[in-house]
């Protein structure tokens, strides 16, 4: 259970920093409804290889039958709303432009759905398309012809889901902004996310040895937990709406009109 001492601090560190990053990771999203990998890859889907349905290589084999998965994960990510966590961060940025930036994990749009704007997306983003190799003049995604997939009606290029596959590198333009942003913060909160998969878990290191405090917003122990000068045990959902919001006594009353 979190004291009232380790709650503050992280609140007052909040409140005094200039330049906040926020790395949130598939835990946020969960939240939220959102399937899981695991959970996209069950039922009907769980006769393939997850990494036949995540990679370029299983794209290039059975072009349908990846599109047809990331259909169906979209469908799933459409049918849910963002969370008072990502509605929390959206309007402390909100209210203090310039001050937060967010770095996610998750590819599912939901931080950009809840008002943040600027999200540094690691791993892609579910919703948006892209061609699969090298677009020529001819290729223009609002004219690729309809189908599973999409394809230029001119070349034949394919158009593939805009997230990261196995094998593949994050889009340097993303990873160097929020290695940017973890350099120039002075204040990381990580919030749902294991801290395992690199380099994405390497920004908090970075943040920390930069001289930023750290805090990890997590229910359940993550590899982070050593980097972090305060680990505060909950969901974004739960300590998020808290943490952010203007200042208020612990446990007062909202305002008449308001739900807390």
């Amino acid at each position: 259970m979190n004291t009232e001492q380790e709650w503050q601090a992280v609140r007052d560190w909040i409140a005094q920093a200039a330049r906040i990053a926020v790395l949130t990771g598939a835990g946020m999203s969960a939240e939220s409804g959102v399937p899981t990998f695991r959970d996209a890859t069950s039922g009907h889907w769980a006769q393939f290889n997850p990494q036949d349905m995540a990679s370029e290589r299983g794209f290039r084999a059975a072009p349908a039958r990846v599109w047809d998965w990331y259909a169906h994960r979209r469908q799933g990510v459409a049918a849910v709303q963002p969370n008072a966590g990502h509605l929390a961060l959206a309007a402390f940025a909100q209210r203090h432009p310039g001050r937060l930036t967010v770095i996610t994990q998750n590819v599912d749009g939901l931080h950009q759905r809840a008002g943040s704007a600027g999200v540094l997306c690691l791993h892609g983003d579910l919703m948006a398309d892209r061609w699969l190799d090298t677009p020529r003049a001819c290729c223009r995604l609002e004219a690729a012809l309809p189908g599973s997939p999409p394809r230029c009606a001119a070349c034949g290029n394919l158009v593939r889901p805009d997230v990261v596959w196995f094998g593949e590198n994050l889009p340097a333009s993303v990873i160097e902004a929020a290695q940017q942003a973890a350099q120039d913060c002075e204040l990381m909160l990580v919030v749902g996310t294991a801290g395992a998969v690199y380099p994405a878990a390497g920004l908090a290191h970075q943040a920390r040895q930069a001289g930023a405090r750290v805090a990890v917003i997590n229910p359940a122990a993550s590899e982070l937990d050593s980097v972090a000068h305060a680990v505060l045990r909950g969901t974004a959902v739960q300590l998020l709406p808290e943490l952010l919001g203007e200042p208020c006594p612990r446990g007062a009353a909202a305002p008449s009109g308001e739900t807390a």
